[in-house]
């Protein structure tokens, strides 16, 4: 049996962080099994759902890096099959018509309210003869066993027990004509061949009440896998006062998404103790049984960590296309050719300990900034007049250097000795040349990847202006 998996959001918003998770919880486990990943847009609420929501969603899963195989499936689209059913499920008298109107539902209920039963509306026409039925406007209700349970056997909740006198007959199609969502769910995950549903456990209850259309079909019921819902730090529903909840405001923050996947996976899934892993790795372990019950809780620092140590072992050239989307979503401006050239020229010092894309173009401001450089409060400082001349009487020492890093380091620590002083003492002013920063990479660092020219330059620049 081939592995099929689904994503099924609904495009009225961003692909919010519980989404990208089912997302990716679908992805991985079909293509650890050589499965199929789809994705179906749930655009039946025609009201609320909107182009730019469904451009939205592809774009995160774009980011994210989760492919989904053959075309986008449209629920709404799909329309027609689904009434196809609601009437092949009437034929079979597996369903019927009902005509109660919205009062005498809401009359039901009410008189049930005050008499202390149960609310749960019991259709006067479930059982009619079709011969009493009125000339007027009806929906399609699915008969549901009214005695017995319904019994869901999942991967994630196990054994869950509803009793049937519990659930109500659920209309399948509206007084209109239109099909209700649950029933295109149902028919669209066993029109595409989906084998295997893993969404979160709010859903829980609708399994109940869908497995009653695959049964009263005869199709094949997929394997059931609800996964908890995702809470802040606080232990309360994640929400916007956790922070960013949309996918893209993680991709505008300047998380890598080899981080953010990695992060996701070990939000309410685990693997032993391993935090850190790669997307090969992730898929080759990733199972339903290593998913939690218990909802699990968002920790930025943890997120940050783990985009820190992605970061830090990425390709040099990806990265620098990750970077360049980075700034192209946060509105910011392009790279230069110039400025393509230098972060990746001096990418293998900048790696290290950047935890976001923010923090790795600060500490390439060396490479990126114009200049002349202007130093900040804490650089000027370091510039001042004996500062200067240590600079001025260090540049003819340079010229003749043949800029490697050995050579560049005996050269450094022969001047240092010669004026009396440690290296350290040099650093500071040195930085301050350099980058125009008190923080910054090494300063040989520095030297190695803006080259012997424009080293030279900055360091005289620095030694004849009056910033101290």
């Amino acid at each position: 049996m081939t592995v099929v998996t689904r994503f099924a959001p609904s495009p009225t918003g961003y692909l919010h962080i519980g989404g990208a998770r089912t997302a990716l919880f679908n992805w991985l486990y079909a293509r650890g099994r050589g499965g199929k990943f789809l994705l179906r847009i749930e655009d039946t609420d025609r009201a609320r759902s909107t182009p730019e929501a469904t451009a939205a969603i592809l774009k995160g899963l774009d980011w994210l890096g989760l492919g989904h195989d053959g075309e986008v499936v449209s629920q709404f689209e799909r329309a027609d099959r689904h009434a196809e059913v609601a009437r092949e499920l009437l034929a079979k008298g597996a369903a019927y018509k009902c005509f109660s109107t919205q009062e005498e539902i809401t009359a039901f209920r009410e008189e049930a309210k005050e008499a202390g039963r149960s609310t749960l509306f019991q259709s006067p026409w479930r059982d009619a003869d079709p011969a009493s039925h009125p000339d007027a406007p009806y929906a399609v209700r699915l008969k549901t066993p009214t005695e017995g349970e319904t019994v869901i056997e999942d991967e994630v909740q196990g054994r869950v027990t509803i009793r049937n006198d519990q659930l109500d007959d659920m209309i399948l199609l509206r007084s209109d004509g239109t099909p209700v969502y649950m029933l295109a769910v149902v028919v669209d995950d066993h029109d595409m061949g989906v084998t295997h549903v893993i969404r979160g456990d709010d859903h829980l209850n609708n399994a109940a009440r869908q497995m009653g259309i695959y049964t009263a079909m005869g199709w094949p019921l997929p394997v059931y896998a609800h996964i908890p819902l995702i809470h802040g730090p606080d232990g309360k529903k994640l929400s916007k006062r956790h922070g960013a909840l949309g996918v893209d405001e993680y991709q505008k923050i300047g998380y890598p998404s080899a981080g953010m996947r990695n992060y996701l996976a070990r939000l309410g899934w685990s693997h032993g103790d391993d935090e850190f892993f790669t997307d090969a790795q992730a898929i080759e372990w990733f199972d339903l049984s290593g998913i939690g019950k218990s909802a699990a809780r968002f920790d930025f620092k943890k997120l940050e960590n783990l985009c820190g140590q992605h970061i830090a072992i990425a390709d040099d050239a990806a990265l620098l296309q990750e970077i360049e989307a980075y700034l192209d979503a946060a509105g910011k401006l392009a790279l230069t050719e110039a400025q393509r050239d230098g972060l990746l020229r001096g990418m293998y010092c900048l790696k290290d300990r950047a935890k976001t894309f923010p923090e790795l173009l600060e500490k390439a401001h060396f490479i990126l900034a114009d200049t002349p450089l202007e130093p900040d409060e804490k650089a000027a400082k370091a510039l001042d007049a004996v500062s200067r001349g240590i600079l001025a009487a260090l540049t003819p020492q340079l010229q003749n250097a043949s800029w490697s890093r050995e050579e560049l380091e005996g050269e450094m620590g022969a001047f240092a000795e010669a004026q009396g002083t440690k290296f350290g003492k040099l650093a500071a002013p040195l930085r301050a040349a350099l980058a125009g920063r008190a923080v910054t990479p090494s300063v040989f660092d520095m030297m190695l990847v803006l080259g012997k020219e424009e080293s030279l330059r900055r360091i005289g620049h620095a030694a004849t202006s009056e910033t101290g």
